[in-house]
């Protein structure tokens, strides 16, 4: 049965989601970002609300823990406005949202509102949890066959496969956004869908418009949260990033993911565990933190029946240690990493990708055997001249002491080129072995 274009079934669900009551309280106390309201009970964390502030503003907040029977919240907004005895409005729904095919194309907040100027978004029929669960693991597909992602280094040396999860690591500067579209553009997965979290605001139009492009943009989803915005906004970002691939994936497409940057999302958990009087750990990084990232990224991968999530998540390496608290527990959690490397990019080679350093773990069992042959030649032949170079550029090594050490000098001006890419370069796919091949056999 249809009611203009209303199946039943969704006006059901609808109906469903009416609240039949509400919590009222007041604002006791504002402390830093942290609000306590005072005369609400019954409500649990991560429950939405609206704060009427003064001027007839109304400022969503949400729920983050409780302290001598008052709820501590914080806002989605800034805090002008807001002041003792506000009266809260709290509801018991979790957030969700309808996403669309029509959503393509489009820029939106981490409220799942367009941001681009284009009009209303579209609403699905269906509803998707911001904070959903990982499917089961035991009803999850496998990996499945390689994936082109349009840049040959990864292609090659660091071979990822429909519904893995890759963490890129790199220091700041080092050119993560530009990978980052170039992965986009240069795909063959259905859809795309991007998450700005913490990004500079200057950066995003620069990122969608000269880094993605309008071919990039048609078969993409983004979702931005910049610096500037509230912790809470930064990390509902990252869940209606996953929210909105979860959607596509159902949809049986192949999805890819990304996410610049994982490290945004811990910073803004460790912003609102600190307001909430968690005790500070690692790095200043609360127990939260780690809790929350595997929830964050375990959402990735294959889904039950048709249709995976590719995701690959940046991770900004503080003053380039590798070894940082969330570095090393998302490489603990993702299905292998891609480095980046000041440098390699400060010689000019860009993508800037170490490819000793970087891993896939489904790589040995996606490859033919003479692929997989040709790889760990080159990577020898790299690991060799890795450890010469000094030696050779003072003149300490003389040509001919070692076959090995010769053919890796003689190799890797080819080699280097070959991990060498423009932005608006691209290769198609299987056709990195042919060349790389022929770089060997020279």
């Amino acid at each position: 049965m249809d009611f203009d274009g209303i199946s039943l079934q969704t006006l059901l669900r609808k109906i469903e989601q009416i609240q039949t009551y509400c919590f009222y309280g007041r604002v006791a106390s504002v402390q830093g970002l942290l609000i306590e309201v005072s005369g609400i009970h019954s409500v649990s964390v991560g429950s939405r609300g609206t704060i009427y502030a003064r001027d007839s503003q109304e400022i969503i907040c949400e729920v983050v823990g409780f302290r001598q029977e008052r709820a501590l919240c914080m806002a989605f907004g800034p805090l002008e406005g807001i002041g003792l005895g506000c009266k809260v409005v709290i509801t018991a729904h979790d957030p969700s949202i309808r996403p669309a095919s029509s959503w393509l194309g489009r820029v939106i907040n981490a409220m799942g509102e367009p941001i681009d100027g284009k009009g209303p978004l579209g609403a699905g029929p269906n509803s998707y949890a911001l904070r959903a669960s990982p499917p089961p693991a035991h009803s999850r597909q496998i990996v499945g066959s390689k994936i082109n992602l349009g840049v040959r280094a990864i292609n090659s040396f660091v071979t990822c496969c429909r519904g893995q999860r890759m963490g890129i690591f790199a220091g700041s500067g080092v050119g993560k956004s530009v990978l980052l579209s170039m992965l986009a553009k240069n795909t063959d997965s259905d859809v795309s869908v991007i998450g700005l979290i913490g990004e500079r605001g200057r950066e995003v139009r620069e990122f969608i418009e000269e880094n993605l492009g309008e071919e990039g943009l048609k078969r993409s989803v983004i979702i931005v949260a910049t610096s500037d915005e509230p912790a809470l906004m930064r990390r509902q970002a990252a869940y209606m990033t996953l929210a909105v691939a979860e959607y596509f994936r159902d949809q049986a497409l192949d999805v890819l993911c990304l996410m610049d940057s994982i490290t945004r999302f811990a910073m803004a958990q460790r912003e609102i565990g600190l307001s909430g009087g968690e005790p500070p750990t690692s790095k200043g990084y609360t127990p939260t933190v780690f809790s929350e990232l595997p929830k964050l990224l375990e959402r990735a991968g294959p889904g039950v029946s048709k249709g995976s999530i590719t995701g690959l998540f940046t991770v900004l390496v503080e003053g380039d240690d590798h070894n940082e608290p969330v570095a090393d527990a998302v490489r603990a959690i993702l299905d292998g990493h891609i480095v980046l490397e000041r440098s390699i990019a400060e010689r000019g080679r860009y993508p800037a990708i170490n490819v000793l350093r970087s891993v896939s773990r489904t790589m040995p069992k996606c490859n033919l055997p003479e692929q997989t042959a040709l790889i760990s030649r080159a990577r020898k032949l790299l690991a060799v001249y890795e450890d010469m170079a000094e030696m050779v550029r003072l003149g300490a090594y003389r040509a001919g002491a070692d076959a090995e050490v010769d053919e890796a000098v003689r190799r890797f001006p080819l080699l280097d080129k070959f991990l060498e890419q423009r932005p608006d370069e691209s290769t198609a796919f299987n056709d990195e072995f042919l060349y790389l091949a022929e770089i060997l056999s020279e």
